[in-house]
């Protein structure tokens, strides 16, 4: 048998030239990590480099890794030793089966650690790690897990609210125990913490930024919320909805959407990564990033099973569940799936979109601390070249007079806001243009048909009454002003918008 057949059929693998009978530590750290992961292997008679160099007596090195594993491992894992013959030379393989009652102990030296594989290396388990393994030994999950807060003091409005809109049936208090969200003697588990009115558990977050251009620099809009799981996945969309493109192409008989991303996807991806996340990460939270080209979403905690998602098909990937009660909610309120298809899901409706290339497909990777999907935009251009909805929207010749009798404003009256507004403003300094002192009337004025009609945008929509809040002018208010510029014939305004997308 060659030795890289041998190495093919192990999740990982170690070579000891020797046995160290006097240093066990050095090789059963190895057996401690396998056990508390997928598995691996120990091959004996082989060098760092992979060379063989062969054993004199097998046998006893058998033995003798059985007496060191009783005498230093707890609880004793499941092993198999077996012997190859590579070239004429007897080598050892000491296969290491996943544990089902981690964490798996190295005892010895006044010492009880549990390791980890980390890449190639056993290490010492973290805190965190500890939770995990002690989660997985007791056959629990962390959702599962009873909390000391009573049910009796949190309400579940969103909850309720959202059963009734998705599943068109009346909510009943009965389902909090049968969904598993509240234990029989009235306390809440970690999943009814999560679906709370008023989530307690303070790692339950959600970071979203808009980046201006194709990496993390200088950002447009951030924003962070806190509390229940429903309340983050709808702010998610709403960040989405608000800080991606919106364009459309006009028709003979009307114009036609093209949106730059698909919102079932990204709503399933939201929804993967609340589901799936590592909470007992006390520092962890879901980051939506949102760039020119593409939007990222990443959540604490890699594949359950442990597996890096890259190395897999989308057909490979199986439906384990970290959050199985998070999940079972989720797919009462026709969030998800049951079977495991939101990967492809998300694929499939990517790839629906106009504009779809093999390259635009979405990527998803994962480490065993992190897992990220990336969906890419179907409407992203170059900086050099105009963008694709103020393109339509010349071409199309949208004028003032197709939309300002719905808004009921003259364009003489908007004409310089749209001027000012190729830069971010404040309230106060569109305010100074017209000379106007009621925020409130100037705003029920202009501000808010503006942004209504998509003339106008926000860089924090989220938070409308930000003292941070600046006001500018999103494509189709360029476009607009192009083409009433245009019209006009007067070179002066048209000297004021040449800049806007050159």
């Amino acid at each position: 048998m060659e030795l890289n057949t041998l190495i093919a059929e192990c999740t990982a693998y170690d070579f000891k030239v020797m046995l160290e009978e006097k240093k066990p530590k050095s090789w059963l750290k190895s057996v401690s990590a396998f056990a508390n992961g997928l598995g691996g292997s120990l091959f004996f008679g082989i060098d760092n480099d992979g060379i063989v160099k062969g054993l004199e007596d097998v046998q006893h090195v058998c033995e003798a890794i059985s007496s060191r594993i009783r005498d230093y491992m707890d609880p004793l894992p499941e092993v198999e030793m077996i012997p190859h013959d590579i070239d004429g030379l007897h080598i050892l393989q000491l296969k290491v089966n996943a544990g089902h009652y981690t964490p798996y102990y190295y005892v010895g030296d006044g010492q009880r650690i549990a390791f980890v594989r980390v890449g190639d290396e056993s290490m010492p388990a973290s805190a965190e790690q500890m939770v995990r393994l002690v989660l997985k030994g007791s056959n629990k999950t962390f959702d599962s897990l009873h909390t000391d807060y009573k049910a009796e003091d949190y309400s579940f409005t969103i909850l309720a609210n959202s059963f009734k809109d998705r599943t068109k049936q009346e909510w009943d208090k009965k389902y909090l125990l049968s969904f598993g969200l509240v234990t029989g003697t009235g306390n809440l588990t970690n999943a009814g913490a999560l679906f709370a009115d008023d989530c307690p558990l303070w790692q339950s977050r959600l970071y979203c930024t808009k980046w201006d251009g194709k990496e993390k620099g200088d950002a447009i809009n951030d924003v962070e919320f806190t509390g229940n799981v429903l309340m983050l996945l709808r702010e998610a969309m709403n960040f989405m909805k608000s800080n991606t493109k919106r364009g459309w192409e006009k028709l003979p008989d009307g114009r036609k959407n093209k949106p730059e991303y698909a919102e079932r996807a990204v709503l399933e991806a939201m929804v993967n990564h609340f589901i799936h996340r590592d909470y007992t990460v006390m520092g962890g939270e879901v980051h939506l990033d949102i760039y020119d080209d593409r939007l990222a979403i990443t959540s604490p905690g890699g594949m359950y099973s442990g597996q890096t998602v890259q190395d897999l098909s989308l057909e490979e990937i199986g439906s384990d569940r970290r959050n199985p009660i998070l999940a079972d909610v989720m797919a009462q309120l026709d969030y998800m799936e049951k079977r495991g298809s939101g990967l492809t899901r998300i694929c499939n409706e990517t790839k629906a979109l106009e504009g779809y290339k093999d390259e635009l497909k979405p990527v998803f990777r994962s480490t065993s601390s992190q897992f990220m999907t990336t969906i890419y935009s179907m409407g992203y251009e170059p900086k050099n070249k105009q963008d694709e909805q103020y393109q339509d929207g010349i071409k199309s010749g949208l004028s003032w007079e197709q939309v300002g009798t719905k808004i009921g404003i003259g364009w003489d009256e908007v004409e310089k806001l749209f001027i000012a507004l190729q830069e971010p403003k404040t309230m106060t300094e569109l305010k100074e243009l017209y000379q106007w002192s009621n925020t409130t009337k100037f705003r029920t004025k202009y501000v808010s048909p503006l942004i209504e009609a998509q003339f106008v945008g926000m860089t924090l929509p989220n938070k409308p009454t930000s003292p941070k809040q600046r006001y500018f002018l999103t494509d189709n208010g360029k476009a607009l002003l192009v083409n009433a510029t245009r019209n006009s014939g007067t070179s002066d305004k048209v000297e004021k918008v040449n800049h806007i997308h050159s």
